[in-house]
């Protein structure tokens, strides 16, 4: 990977946290009112895509922590999603059609935090969910889905709650 690559794809996640922050604000990306933010209602969502090759992962770690952070996680429940966020990243590409991209949609809702991560899958077929690392996965994520979806689109949802912070 050149320096020219990883500045792009830096300049792409810092592109998509403005956007995010812009949101929080009170405006979509697309200029419209955010929906009032109560309960668990999305506030934003911020989309991520790069090449489908590990070399990236390490910009959709950074937004990962960046968004987690704006959402006021804790340092653990952060650490947790990065981790989270590379396990189904590293599922996702050991299936994935060579020199297509990986997408990464962050929901971010009051106090909740849904990540969908999904690629062009070869074999279209969700990772075993009886497996150590699918079983460390949902530990760090607390909620995981997979599904397969339209021409092999294989996707990995994942939910992260924040917990409360104990202050009224």
């Amino acid at each position: 990977m050149t320096e020219e690559t990883t500045a792009a794809a830096t300049r792409q996640a810092a592109s998509a946290t403005a956007r995010a922050e812009d949101a929080a604000a009170g405006t979509s990306q697309a200029g419209v009112p955010a929906p009032p933010g109560g309960g668990r209602e999305a506030r934003d969502q911020v989309t991520v895509c790069m090449p489908a090759e590990g070399a990236y992962l390490s910009v959709l770690r950074t937004a990962t922590a960046g968004l987690a952070a704006r959402l006021d996680f804790t340092l653990d429940e952060i650490e947790d999603l990065r981790i989270a966020v590379d396990e189904a990243c590293a599922m996702l590409l050991g299936q994935a059609v060579p020199g297509t991209g990986l997408e990464c949609t962050f929901t971010l809702g009051r106090d909740l935090m849904t990540i969908s991560v999904s690629v062009l899958s070869q074999a279209g077929r969700p990772p075993a969910s009886d497996t150590f690392a699918w079983t460390v996965l949902c530990a760090l994520a607390g909620s995981v889905e997979a599904m397969v979806g339209p021409g092999n689109r294989l996707t990995i949802v994942l939910q992260k709650s924040r917990e409360p912070s104990g202050s009224v």
